[in-house]
């Protein structure tokens, strides 16, 4: 059994995560600014009122995991506001960042502390972070905070490697979720891809950009 922390907890691939995470036997701790009565239901240990775009909200979480060890972080939560160059909302790019991108480095920072020698982190990411696939322009903070992400994530891997830590930078694919609108495949299908990338994580493979079906992604 490994203890797996997971943001962004309360619907959608969080939400699912926690759920076979729960069903396999694992101890997870579920993160989220508010909970659902679907996460309230799995019997896991709910940290609600934790925003990852905060640095006081992320602080107390940490105060409250001390010398806790934990296996797994699962750095998942993250908004999609979509932003075109004909109506150019900076602040709403500002928001993106805050959350996508330095949400999971603000995260994975202040839970350092708890992670040690075998552990492993997930940053859920999007193909849409990536440039070699953007054939579409558009969605302009969606795409940059998430290419960010994608940036901070093999930085992370590389500086947490003498830790013996190692990083994966996961797409779930187009998943039906609220956030997308409904478009997509099941979000059971996705968590499942999600957490077999994560249980395939070594130092070897750390730091790499992969799709939840196992395919490795360009940048």
């Amino acid at each position: 059994m490994s203890r797996y922390l997971v943001t962004g907890a309360n619907r959608g691939i969080g939400l699912e995560l926690c759920r076979q995470l729960q069903a396999r036997g694992d101890e997870v701790i579920a993160t989220c600014r508010r909970s659902s009565s679907e996460l309230d239901g799995l019997g896991v240990r709910v940290e609600p009122g934790v925003d990852v775009g905060n640095d006081e909200s992320v602080t107390k979480l940490a105060g409250r995991l001390e010398g806790l060890k934990l296996d797994v972080l699962v750095n998942n939560a993250g908004i999609l506001e979509r932003v075109g160059l004909d109506r150019l909302d900076i602040e709403s790019i500002r928001r993106q960042f805050e959350i996508n991108s330095l949400g999971p480095l603000r995260l994975t920072r202040a839970l350092l502390g708890n992670l040690g020698p075998g552990s492993r982190i997930a940053i859920v990411t999007s193909l849409m972070g990536s440039m070699g696939d953007n054939t579409s322009g558009g969605s302009y903070g969606y795409r940059m905070s998430k290419a960010a992400v994608n940036a901070a994530g093999v930085s992370l891997a590389r500086d947490l490697r003498p830790r013996k830590i190692a990083v994966a930078i996961l797409h779930p694919g187009m998943v039906s979720t609220e956030m997308t609108g409904g478009s997509g495949i099941p979000a059971e299908q996705s968590a499942r891809g999600l957490l077999e990338r994560i249980d395939g994580l070594t130092l070897e493979n750390s730091g790499t950009f992969w799709h939840a079906d196992g395919r490795e992604l360009p940048w």
